[in-house]
């Protein structure tokens, strides 16, 4: 074992540096620092005087170099190693001369092999840092990135026992030190922020390759890029579709497991963290790259500053719960080597194995002081001098875990929730991971927002799930309307505690994770043969509704009657969806109708059935034009984004309930109706002076506005219905999921069936949605 000495006094059995032309694991620790880094409180490589200061931390480590790389970035034709001086409570630190922004390096670490104890020290594996702020190169699937010996790094199961000796370094990423950040620019940064209030909030999430690769006015050099991302082009899209904040798939430097690579597939969605600090260069543009890591992270600030000019704000997906070394038998990049116990949850038995509570082979132990403030100052680098405006949390609950059991005040998610920079951005949970008891949603404690997948289940059943069953023939029984109105209003019966209103729900049918909209009403069953597992991957429990024919249908082909039911069902989830309390978000492309092909898993898909095709038939023009218009509707209408909670009775001098519910004849819905699986049609109004929370920052009058009604028809025929009761002489009709572009109003209009009173008998087709305003 280390010595427990704390003094910077050089350790006796360091070494003069060698090359890498020698053994790495045989060169031995290189000789000690002449200086010692001014603070042990930065992480990292930082810029001071007259080169860098580093800082690392490797608990059980016996010794520590920093590596310093020539050659150019592809051959590693020469190393200088200097030997860091142990410092108190595992750190390791040094003062280099002569060390410049753009410079390359990594680390060596020397000290027990022993996986039994779950210790991986190997200095022939040269570590990334995980507080490098710039990284080029890629992993490549080598048996010399592996710390035990492999002969095909396509199949590493096996005996960790046999330390591999072979140098990685010319196989695996590189850090990169950057100059500091200017503070004046950083802070006229965040002065910029858009700062959409939650009432407001469209979320939209988008993948950064993926939605520019194919996009037709985009420069060839730009497409599949950060600055593709702030092309006008792509700009002008978000801005007249309506959308608020753009969620984008992780940006930090990620890397392909060890599994996927073996069948020669990569992860697409990048869910595979290696550098917490770095931005993924792969998405910069060759000039970028060309040019060092330096013009990739200002390429990522261009991208916000262009989209916060917009009023747009960017939130990253962020993955804090695992990284991209996968288990045991994974390669060793950067935290395993380091310090594998100190990083990584452990079951705390012997053999040490990994406790795996995210599926992915290895998960970050958050009750480590050197997790949490790795994560931490990840997080206020994002957001306080890249400048975005908020991150999406995936697998959450593993953040929130002391092993074990996820508690809602774990140290972590208080220290988020009160720290000075990020309590200033958006914060959104996915509030589940594979662990025991993992299902959290509506558990954590303000100021987080979490995805609601009760949302989406409860829309694709009662829209997709229970119309087929009933189309069918009747097999099996729909589900009664309990659900839906409680989706509809806010799904208070999760996100009620601890003083949270409906926004704190993000609400969604679709993500990146699964079918796409347009795929919803395609496909009753997975196509993800592409991934190469068999079609064994992805949900099976998709609640979707194919309408009869599988897959997609060729005009004037057989099964083509039913292409307008399709169309009319996406319009009835999206209407839903816009309708409804909470924080709506939409997948990029289900605007216009997207289609993976029935691949309801494309994590590994780098390819056309992940790509944005914008290249749009008539009807997918006609669906982006209502997409617009709701979105429209309801930033015109505070009325469709309420900000507090219903409570079933009138507010302040409101003689109007602030939520109330109607049957097809107009009367309310009670006692045994809710209860009713055959009951498919239902009234909902919304009075428009319980929209707005008179404590928030939107700036709306809360006594303003019209009134909100949504007729809902889930059955198969038309029905006949008389329109609610209203606090004026009326309603107006202003939109219907029958229309195939909003412009059919103007035909309504015309016949007569826009203006009418409350209690009208009107009909309502078949599986369609309306929204009416009060006259």
């Amino acid at each position: 074992m280390e010595s427990t000495a704390t003094d910077e006094t050089p350790l006796a059995d360091r070494e003069t540096a060698t090359t890498a032309t020698a053994t790495a694991a045989t060169a031995g620790p290189a000789a000690p620092a002449a200086q010692g880094a001014a603070s042990l409180a930065r992480p990292g490589t930082h810029v001071v005087g007259d080169g860098i200061d580093v800082v690392v931390s490797a608990s059980q480590a016996s010794a520590v170099d920093l590596v310093l790389l020539g050659g150019d970035g592809t051959e590693v034709d020469g190393e200088r190693r200097v030997g860091l001086l142990r410092a108190r409570h595992g750190l390791w630190h040094a003062h280099v001369p002569g060390v410049v922004p753009g410079d390359r390096y990594g680390l060596r670490v020397h000290g027990e092999w022993n996986p039994a104890a779950g210790q991986f020290h190997n200095p022939a594996k040269l570590l990334l840092d995980p507080y490098a702020r710039g990284v080029e190169g890629e992993v490549a699937y080598v048996p010399e990135i592996f710390g035990h010996h492999v002969d095909d790094a396509r199949a590493t199961h096996g005996g960790l026992e046999v330390r591999d000796d072979r140098d990685s370094a010319p196989f695996v990423p590189h850090g990169v030190v950057l100059p500091p950040t200017d503070p004046a620019e950083s802070a006229e940064r965040l002065r910029r922020r858009p700062r959409v209030p939650w009432q407001r909030t469209v979320v939209y999430e988008a993948h950064v390759r993926g939605y520019t690769l194919l996009h037709p006015d985009l420069p060839e050099e730009l497409r599949g890029t950060y600055a593709g991302l702030a092309h006008p082009a792509v700009v002008e899209h978000l801005v007249a579709l309506g959308v608020t904040t753009l969620e984008l798939l992780p940006i930090q430097s990620f890397a392909t497991e060890h599994a996927i690579a073996a069948r020669d597939l990569p992860n697409y969605w990048g869910y595979s963290t290696l550098g917490y600090l770095a931005p993924e260069p792969s998405y910069a543009t060759a000039a970028a790259r060309e040019a060092g890591a330096g013009a990739v992270v200002a390429e990522v600030r261009a991208m916000v500053d262009a989209l916060h000019a917009a009023g747009i704000e960017v939130v990253l997906d962020v993955v804090y719960n695992h990284t991209c070394e996968g288990g045991t038998d994974g390669p060793v990049l950067s935290l395993r080597g380091l310090d594998n116990t100190g990083y990584y949850l452990h079951d705390g038995g012997s053999p040490a194995r990994y406790a795996d509570v995210t599926g992915t082979g290895n998960s970050l132990d958050f009750r480590r002081q050197r997790v949490v403030q790795l994560t931490l100052d990840s997080l206020r680098y994002w957001a306080g001098e890249i400048g975005v405006d908020g991150f999406r949390f995936d697998l959450a609950v593993t953040l929130g875990r002391r092993a074990g059991e996820f508690d809602p005040d774990h140290p972590f998610l208080v220290a988020l929730a009160s720290d000075p920079v990020l309590a200033d951005v958006k914060l959104i949970a996915e509030p589940w991971d594979v662990g025991p008891s993992g299902w959290r949603t509506g558990q954590f404690a303000p100021p987080m927002h979490e995805w609601n997948d009760r949302f989406r289940d409860s829309l694709r059943r009662f829209w997709l799930a229970d119309a087929r069953a009933l189309a069918q023939g009747g097999h099996g029984t729909p589900h009664d309307m309990r659900d839906l109105a409680t989706r509809l209003s806010g799904s208070a019966d999760m996100f009620h505690r601890r003083d949270r209103g409906p926004t704190a729900s993000i609400n969604y049918v679709t993500a990146h994770d699964g079918f796409t909209l347009a795929d919803l009403v395609a496909y009753d069953h997975k196509h993800n043969e592409a991934n190469l597992e068999g079609n064994r991957d992805g949900s099976d429990n998709n609640l979707s509704w194919n309408h009869g024919v599988e897959g997609r249908i060729e005009p004037g082909s057989p099964g083509s009657e039913v292409r307008p039911v399709r169309r009319r069902s996406i319009r009835n989830v999206l209407g839903t969806l816009l309708a409804a309390s909470g924080t709506p978000m939409i997948t990029a492309g289900d605007e216009f109708g997207r289609t993976q092909r029935g691949n309801n898993n494309a994590y590994c898909q780098d390819s056309a059935i992940s790509w944005v095709d914008w290249d749009l038939e008539p009807w997918q023009q006609e669906l982006l034009a209502t997409t617009r218009y709701l979105i429209e509707l309801r930033r015109e209408h505070p009325v469709l984004r309420p900000a507090r909670f219903a409570y079933g009775r009138p507010r302040s001098n409101d003689p109007l309930t602030d939520l109330a519910w109607f049957s097809e004849d107009g009367g309310g819905v009670e006692g045994d109706a809710w209860h009713d699986p055959h009951r498919r049609v239902l009234q909902m109004r919304r009075a428009a002076g319980a929209a707005v929370d008179p404590r928030s920052l939107d700036g709306v009058a809360t006594d303003g506005g019209r009134d909100l009604l949504v007729v809902v028809n889930g059955a198969l025929n038309d029905v006949e219905v008389a329109l609610a009761p209203s606090r004026t002489d009326g309603w107006s009709l202003v939109w219907d999921s029958s229309w195939d572009h909003p412009d059919e109003i103007a035909e309504a209009e015309t016949a007569g069936v826009v203006d009418l009173d409350a209690g009208t008998v009107v009909e309502v087709d078949a599986l369609s949605v309306r929204y009416y305003l009060s006259r």
